[in-house]
């Protein structure tokens, strides 16, 4: 019996998990594909590539959904078990609240392995390819959104300008000028423009040009003149140079164990690297302890005539809460080193809180409360008065 309900109870708790976890998946992707409209809509890319860039994105931010997901699929499994008196026939039965956390556990587990999966695989992997295809869009802009004739700014600070383009895909008559440093102004000039990329990084290679360059407005300009220049678009864009430093989320483990200490991110900052390893660690705990919170706060069974509205809100609250400080703590953990053993006495002090709270609940035998017993008072005084005049209205007119 108690196997029998275990199962049906993996499978209800599973079956929401799945409902909830892509419900939030999709909620998150129309979100990411919303911000990435710009790509279709004014970089020229097509819907492929929209597809692919927001689909990439979401394995960063499955860490975070899942638990939350298992936890409104637990909490409404629970409901659902104590709303049909299943839970209450079964704890009145003998069964203690362990019955119904097993399977839930077991279900915790395997969604820690899953988000386990994705620190260290999936969410690397996902965030390269991200960065991939962003460094692809970009390099695309001058063959694919300026149209001959007309300026085209794809960024502040940056306008192109193109006489025609060739049949093989060639820039004839290429302007370019650039002000996004704030501090000097570039202009090139050239007859002949075309993007080459290799597996370093893209260019832009230029025939028959000048480029002009001026550090203030009161120096006169430098003019330089080639026959052919190779700009590198990566080194060309702030961004795009950084690109090429891996960041901590695009790492794998043995990138963050041993980072290469010529890494200008990790020069800048190796606290993130130390606060990334670790976080990863300590995320996949939060689901088990989001299960057993939902098990301290909404586990018992109630009547179907008490208000268990307070209970699902405080499981909610002590969940978010531990997850919140949980992402500020990284944040610091990041500046002060000694912080880092906080991380995974976080979710593990929410365990231990939890487990001593379910102790509790299954050792109380509480009697019935004042207002149980003032209603079984005044429910034996109306039955006395009801039988008393029952008697009177039976008894005969004339006897005494």
């Amino acid at each position: 019996m108690t196997t029998i309900f275990s199962r049906y109870v993996f499978r209800q708790a599973a079956g929401a998990l799945l409902l909830i976890l892509s419900s939030l998946s999709g909620v998150v992707w129309i979100a990411l594909a919303l911000r990435q409209l710009e790509v279709v809509t004014s970089q020229g890319q097509n819907g492929f590539t929209l597809l692919a860039m927001t689909t990439l994105a979401l394995p960063n931010l499955l860490a975070v959904i899942a638990p939350f997901a298992l936890l409104i699929a637990v909490m409404h499994t629970l409901n659902r078990l104590n709303g049909d008196s299943e839970l209450i026939v079964f704890t009145a039965s003998g069964a203690t609240i362990w019955v119904v956390a097993r399977p839930l556990i077991v279900l915790a587990v395997i969604v820690t392995v899953a988000v386990s999966f994705v620190n260290h695989i999936g969410m690397p992997w996902s965030l390269r390819m991200l960065r991939d295809y962003v460094v692809q869009v970009r390099t695309d802009l001058l063959s694919q959104v300026l149209q001959p004739g007309k300026f085209s700014s794809p960024e502040p600070g940056i306008t192109f300008h193109i006489r025609d383009r060739a049949p093989n895909g060639d820039i004839l008559g290429l302007i370019m000028h650039d002000t996004r440093s704030g501090k000097s102004a570039m202009s090139y000039l050239a007859e002949r423009g075309q993007i080459v990329k290799q597996d370093s990084g893209s260019y832009m290679i230029m025939s028959t040009g000048h480029v002009l360059s001026q550090d203030a407005a009161s120096e006169p300009p430098r003019i330089i003149a080639f026959d052919r220049y190779a700009l590198d678009l990566d080194a060309f864009d702030e961004k795009l140079s950084d690109d090429k430093d891996l960041r901590p989320r695009e790492r794998y483990y043995s990138e963050l164990i041993s980072p290469d200490p010529e890494s200008r991110l990790y020069k800048r900052n190796p606290g993130q690297f130390r606060a990334e390893l670790h976080e990863r660690f300590a995320s996949p705990l939060y689901p088990l302890a989001f299960v057993l919170i939902a098990l301290a706060t909404a586990g018992t069974a109630q009547s179907t005539r008490q208000n268990r509205t307070r209970s699902v809100v405080a499981g909610f609250m002590a969940a978010a809460g531990l997850r919140l400080a949980g992402l500020g703590l990284n944040n610091v953990v990041s500046l002060n080193p000694s912080l880092t053993p906080l991380l995974y006495l976080l979710p593990l002090s929410g365990m231990a809180v939890s487990l001593v709270i379910i102790a509790r609940s299954g050792q109380q035998r509480p009697g019935p409360g004042f207002y149980e017993i003032m209603s079984e008072r005044v429910s034996v005084i109306i039955s006395g008065l009801a039988a008393r005049l029952t008697r009177t209205a039976l008894k005969p007119a004339g006897g005494r």
